[in-house]
């Protein structure tokens, strides 16, 4: 299974017809154990300086988004078809992108990784918000009747 199928897994498709009375999920894949990284790459100075806090700016990168952190997590999947969230909702919910997947550093335990992650300087320090916490998807039902999915940070 390759890095990219373990971060986002296969994407299973939900029934679309509206008369089929769908179950709530309580939780999707939670992540736990979330922490900043040093990553070595970093001691580079002549393309990163330390901004604050586990935040360097990429001195060869010109755009908005040239901060960069790295994290690492535990992964505890509910099952082994769909690990996508809840990393998508939170690249999703501070405006980030992962820059480098670190896939020599993820081959040793298959629930724990490490990743780089990209966005603007106050979407990384607004991001930081998920150290140390547990971050899951919950599914609700809406007041229109529609099944939705919200990230819960605890």
């Amino acid at each position: 299974m390759g890095l990219l199928s373990k971060l986002f897994g296969q994407m299973e498709k939900k029934n679309s017809d509206s008369s089929v009375e769908q179950e709530l999920r309580l939780e999707y894949n939670v992540m736990k154990n979330i922490s900043l990284e040093k990553y070595q790459k970093y001691e580079n100075s002549e393309q990163f300086k330390l901004i604050e806090n586990g935040i360097y700016q990429d001195l060869k990168d010109s755009d908005d988004t040239k901060y960069r952190m790295t994290i690492s997590y535990d992964l505890e999947p509910e099952n082994d078809t769909n690990n996508q969230y809840p990393l998508e909702d939170i690249l999703d919910k501070y405006y980030l992108h992962v820059s480098d997947f670190l896939e020599s550093e993820n081959d040793s335990d298959p629930n724990n990784f490490k990743l780089e992650l990209a966005g603007e300087l106050g979407d990384l320090k607004n991001s930081q918000n998920i150290i140390g916490k547990k971050v899951y998807n919950k599914e609700f039902k809406s007041d229109d009747g529609q099944i939705r999915v919200k990230l819960i940070i605890e």
